[in-house]
C-alpha cells in the first residue's frame, strides 16, 4: 500500500474531521457517545455511564485510527483534549509507530479555516 504524505485531523469528543491536502472534502467521524446515550447510562448509574463512555470513545479513536493509516505525517489539531487522548492511543498502535505527528491547540474552526491551517502546518 502507498503511503499518503500529509493528514489533518481536527477533533473533539463528538466528531473528527480528517483533512487530506490532496483532497477537496474532508471525511468526518461522528462519535457514538451522545448526550442521550450519556443520559441514558446515568440512568443506571455513573460507573456505568464512565464506562460506556470509555466503551464508545475506543470505537471512535478506532474508526479515526483506521481513516489515518498510511499517512506519513498527521496533525492533531482542535479545542479540547480529545486530540491529547487520540495521540496516546496512536502511540500503542504499532501502525503508527514510524509516523511524525504534531500537536496543536486551536478553537472551533470553519471547515475553510480547518483546510487553510492543515495547508499552512506543512507547509503547501
Amino acid at each position: 500500500m502507498k503511503s499518503k504524505k500529509h493528514l489533518g485531523i481536527w477533533m473533539d469528543y463528538s466528531s473528527a474531521d480528517l483533512i487530506d491536502p490532496g483532497h477537496k472534502k474532508a471525511r468526518t467521524i461522528e462519535s457514538e457517545f451522545s448526550p442521550v446515550v450519556k443520559e441514558e447510562a446515568l440512568k443506571k448509574g455513573e460507573k456505568h455511564m464512565h464506562h460506556k463512555e470509555q466503551q464508545l470513545q475506543e470505537v471512535y479513536f478506532k474508526a479515526i485510527a483506521d481513516q489515518a493509516a498510511g499517512y506519513e505525517q498527521v496533525l492533531l489539531f482542535g479545542p479540547t483534549d480529545a486530540k491529547s487522548e487520540f495521540h496516546h492511543y496512536l502511540k500503542n498502535e504499532e501502525r503508527f509507530k514510524q509516523v511524525k505527528m504534531a500537536l496543536q491547540s486551536t478553537d472551533k474552526m470553519t471547515e475553510n479555516e480547518k483546510n487553510a491551517f492543515v495547508k499552512k502546518h506543512f507547509n503547501l
